[in-house]
């Protein structure tokens, strides 16, 4: 596979990647110098191989630049989520070790504060900022020679779980060849969702999420062209999505509702027939929503299953969707198993933990405990996801484990109620979990953010609750509907659950 350095010899006037709101274009040529000199930095602040950062990056042109240094200087690069608070980041730059902490000006007053806690750093440096411990990042960046350094080798990130039931893991693997011309991991996936050379990517997300990190390695490094949003809008999403005449992006359901509850005048404003693939994710599109956006964009719409741990990858489009609705598709790596509590295999149809056979084993970085309860004594490994097989060897999800509600011996499932409600005109989004009953030992509840919040009312509530009595079974329905002016939803689509279910425990 080739490298950024072959695309910056080749083509070094070419669009890398281009920030969506400024419409900053940073080229193949400029990125790959940025590259050396980042990895210059590094080895002039003392990060040698196999050692680690941090980043806790707003998107922008940095993320990528130090991102691209590392993997060519062999250093393990942690990106922090850029909604954590103190405490939560200081114990990731503890837990992953890092000798070096890099933070966005916007964000350096909870990055300094972390950073005290935090005393194996050696340096911190601010992008855009200023702040006292913390050096200019350009300035020292611009000292730099752009020549490649002499002992490159390949660099990897490590990314931290999502922390939505507890504290957050880092997910970590070893590159399996630390020459720079190996193989890549990613070219599988790229082959099947056709990136190329002529790819243009639109990217969304947070760049410190797993799947844009990967989506626009593989891109770039396939000679593409990303454009990055600063910041998701769905409005600005379709806008670029006609101005750059975008082949490829890669969602998570919550962005696809919040482009349907764009009125139809608006949506139709913007031309989205140069997609080729668009590609979703990271929780279970509900769905009445995935039919609307087939409908709206046509058959371009696949779906894939997997984690930051990597244990399996299935995959599904949009044609196989429509004959088989609501699953995540058929395995691409390992193979899918349904195990009960006493890991013994379940028959089709029947609910269980999923886990997948023939997967590589990974670790969480310094959690040997937790590394040994993701794995059965036959090597099958788990994310802790619960759904079921049919017939046909098609996996479907119902939720978490964790999130599971069992009220009167009954399992309830969150994601099936979450995914009808959010389909209400009044309903911008929606969080369902189980709170303590009494009788039943648990009972359902929603927490819904309105459209309007200013609609939110016991009647409202009530509207809601009968609305739903018509569509689901009883056991189902929430006993009870509170409201939110905004839920602590993440930007890679997935809810704090369990600060909502601490506030009602």
């Amino acid at each position: 596979m080739p490298t950024i350095t072959d695309h910056a010899i080749a083509t070094p006037n070419k669009p890398a990647f281009i920030m969506g709101a400024t419409g900053e274009c940073v080229t193949f040529g400029e990125l790959d110098a940025r590259a050396n000199q980042v990895a210059q930095l590094l080895r002039a602040e003392g990060v040698q191989q196999g050692q680690h950062i941090a980043m806790m990056m707003k998107n922008c042109r940095e993320f990528m630049e130090v991102m691209f240094g590392c993997m060519r200087a062999g250093v393990v690069f942690t990106p922090i989520s850029t909604h954590l608070k103190k405490d939560e980041t200081a114990y990731i730059l503890n837990n992953c070790r890092a000798q070096l902490f890099i933070a966005s000006g916007s964000l350096v007053e909870v990055a300094a504060e972390a950073a005290e806690q935090a005393p194996q750093l050696q340096r911190s440096f601010v992008i855009k900022g200023e702040k006292a411990g913390f050096s200019d990042w350009h300035a020292a960046l611009v000292e730099q020679s752009a020549d490649p350094i002499p002992d490159q080798s390949l660099g990897v990130p490590m990314l931290y779980s999502s922390g939505t039931t507890g504290k957050p893991k880092g997910v970590f693997r070893a590159p399996e060849n630390i020459d720079l011309d190996a193989p890549h991991p990613l070219k599988l996936a790229g082959a099947y969702y056709g990136f190329n050379a002529d790819t243009v990517y639109l990217s969304p997300a947070p760049l410190y999420h797993a799947a844009p990190l990967h989506y626009n390695t593989l891109n770039l490094i396939q000679g593409g062209t990303s454009i990055i949003m600063e910041r998701f809008d769905p409005q600005e999403a379709l806008a670029l999505i006609e101005k750059y005449k975008t082949t490829h992006s890669q969602w998570v359901p919550v962005m696809f509702v919040r482009m349907l509850k764009l009125p139809e005048s608006i949506r139709a404003q913007y031309d989205v027939s140069s997609m080729q693939r668009a590609i979703h994710a990271a929780a279970p599109c509900p769905i009445d929503i995935k039919r609307q956006m087939i409908d709206w964009w046509g058959p371009v719409i696949c779906e894939y299953y997997s984690s930051s741990e990597g244990v399996g990858f299935t995959i599904i489009d949009a044609e196989d969707w429509l004959a088989h609705p609501g699953s995540v598709g058929r395995p691409l790596t390992g193979i899918p198993k349904i195990l009960d509590e006493q890991l013994q295999e379940l028959p089709v149809g029947e609910v269980g933990q999923i886990y997948f056979a023939e997967v590589a084993r990974f670790e969480y970085f310094d959690e040997p405990g937790k590394t040994e309860e993701a794995f059965d004594t036959r090597g099958w490994g788990t994310v802790g996801d619960m759904g079921y097989l049919d017939g046909e060897g098609y996996l479907y999800l119902t939720d978490r484990k964790n999130f599971m509600i069992i009220t009167g011996g009954v399992n309830v499932y969150p994601a099936e109620i979450e995914g009808l409600l959010v389909t209400h005109p009044q309903v911008a989004d929606v969080a369902v979990f189980g709170i303590p009953n009494e009788e039943f030992g648990e009972e359902v509840k929603a927490v819904v953010q309105l459209m309007n919040h200013a609609e939110a009312s016991q009647e409202t509530a009530e509207a809601l609750m009968h609305w739903m009595k018509e569509r689901l079974s009883s056991v189902k329905v929430p006993k009870s509907v509170d409201f939110m002016e905004q839920l602590p939803r993440m930007d890679n689509g997935k809810l704090y659950k369990r600060h909502l279910m601490d506030a009602y425990h």
